[in-house]
């Protein structure tokens, strides 16, 4: 048995693959912004925060990274409205992605900070400045140098985990993909066009962290 490849059924879907594909963009530009700001606070609670809020921290970075993203997913959309909590899918998809990449560039962030030289920590501390003050004027900036590559793959791999969302109903680019297969049975052709725009995202969104890279640090990231 032959089979025939039709790509022509498929692209005259491209309305839905557009609009799947700037879906997931949507989403990773929230997930990325809010999930590393989330990760940055999380490491300055790790590593100079209240001992409270380093028990806190703790507990979450181990909970989210040793659960699965849809069990994540799931909980945040089927299981808070249980509570009272209720949140549209794009709303839902969003939370989960900041809560995911933030508790991994917690762990990613930390390593950094914690490669800081103490003298340099010292140094702020014989100026009277807080916790707060060395974390940012001193540690911060050299930590997100050393740590930015490993940073931007996270980025990456959230992105691409992102497809999971099609499971509350998220139109995003997996979404589009399993609709326009359901209506003209071109599984191989839908997601083999899926699967190279994927990889067309994960290479510009690697190209755009390594841009901001060089532009937060101009001679620090590799080429």
């Amino acid at each position: 048995m032959r089979y025939h490849f039709n790509f022509g059924d498929v692209l005259a879907y491209y309305p839905w693959l557009i609009k799947g594909t700037l879906l997931t963009l949507e989403l990773i530009a929230v997930g990325g912004v809010l999930g590393i700001a989330l990760g940055i606070f999380g490491a300055w609670a790790r590593t100079s925060g209240p001992r409270a809020l380093r028990a806190v921290f703790g507990a979450y970075v181990e909970l989210i990274r040793n659960t699965p993203f849809l069990i994540q997913l799931f909980f945040i959309f089927f299981g808070l409205p249980s509570i009272g909590i209720q949140m549209t899918e794009l709303e839902a998809a969003s939370l989960a992605m900041v809560i995911n990449l933030g508790a991994y560039s917690t762990e990613i962030i930390r390593a950094g900070v914690e490669a800081i030289p103490r003298g340099q920590i010292e140094a702020g501390q014989c100026l009277a400045m807080t916790r707060l003050q060395i974390f940012r004027h001193i540690i911060l900036r050299p930590a997100l140098q050393k740590i930015w590559p490993a940073l931007s793959s996270q980025v990456v791999i959230v992105m691409l985990g992102s497809a999971a969302c099609s499971q509350i109903a998220v139109e995003d680019l997996s979404f589009a993909a399993n609709f326009i297969q359901s209506r003209n049975f071109r599984a191989f052709e839908s997601y083999f066009i899926a699967t190279g725009i994927y990889l067309v995202l994960a290479i510009l969104l690697r190209q755009v962290m390594r841009g901001i890279g060089l532009m937060l640090f101009p001679a620090k990231v590799p080429r």
